[in-house]
């Protein structure tokens, strides 16, 4: 296998609470003490991709809520249009790439309009084709999908989707669980054999979103064909809300991107039986009859 260097998105998401110094500050986390390549955040366009009812609803764990109702909660998290031009803008300044997830059509038209290097589908809205008809039409940048609860047969849908336009070569796609946390047993590392297997000549890359705990998992992902690592990040995994469990804080994001870098370094073949650095412990030690 021929390995790549690693790619790591810190995925900022919403675990910025809404507050655009402490997003600045996560990017520049990233990228100067974690060495991340990129972050990502997220984009909804509330009213558009709840029902009424659901808008109005009390947050389902009210703990965790930013207002009284959960539409009143997103819209606290959520930044315009603007705001992500902002952003994309201090990422370029900081020299690390900025990606958004995207979540119905009309998020999707915005944030195409900043033209970042990629944007990604979450697995909740992977089957939005309306959506992924505008951006395979419309937008120029790859396009990153992740997989979780999703099935085998939706996976080759939206592979065959994307291959019918032409656009199947700006694809990546994520083996994902959709769990936050997600424990070991159901991460299923080893479908990232599966999607290679199908679908790696067809698609640009493959990629591993984790929402499971540690790093260990990510390197063995890395190491089994998914170059493109993506974890959620945060400044404090004690602060209030969903994702701020499953995310590193920054010592854990710059520990995996110092062991994915490492792992990629040492994922080669001798070049020759006795390695330079083996010839002298060779003189010293090998036995001599």
């Amino acid at each position: 296998m021929n390995y790549k260097e690693p790619y790591i998105i810190a995925e900022i998401g919403c675990n910025h609470k809404g507050d655009m110094k402490i997003a600045k500050e996560m990017i520049n986390m990233a990228k100067i003490f974690g060495n991340a390549n990129a972050v990502k955040f997220q984009k909804r366009n509330n009213k558009e991709l709840l029902t009424e009812e659901q808008y109005n609803a009390a947050h389902p764990n009210p703990a965790n809520s930013y207002g009284d109702t959960y539409g009143a909660h997103r819209e606290f998290l959520e930044f315009d249009v603007a705001q992500h031009q902002e952003l994309k803008a201090y990422c370029e300044e900081v020299g690390i790439t900025y990606s958004t997830s995207v979540w119905e059509t009309t998020s999707a038209k915005e944030i195409a309009s900043l033209r970042p290097d990629f944007i990604k589908i979450p697995s909740a809205c992977n089957n939005h084709f309306e959506m992924l008809g505008w951006l395979s039409d419309n937008y120029e940048g790859e396009i990153h999908i992740s997989t979780g609860m999703t099935t085998k047969g939706e996976i080759e849908t939206l592979v065959n989707f994307f291959g019918e336009r032409g656009r199947n070569k700006d694809l990546v796609i994520y083996n994902c669980t959709s769990g936050y946390p997600v424990p070991f047993e159901d991460v299923c590392l080893l479908d990232i054999l599966k999607l290679r297997e199908k679908y790696g000549e067809k698609v640009k890359s493959i990629g591993f979103s984790g929402h499971h705990l540690g790093i260990a998992i990510d390197v063995a992902a890395y190491t089994l064909g998914a170059p493109i690592i993506e974890r959620h990040f945060t400044l404090d995994r004690t602060w209030k809300g969903t994702d701020h469990a499953a995310s590193l804080e920054p010592m854990g994001l710059r520990k995996l991107c110092r062991d994915l870098r490492a792992t990629h370094q040492a994922l080669t073949y001798k070049q020759k039986d006795i390695l330079d650095i083996e010839s002298v412990q060779r003189e010293k030690l090998k036995y001599k009859k």
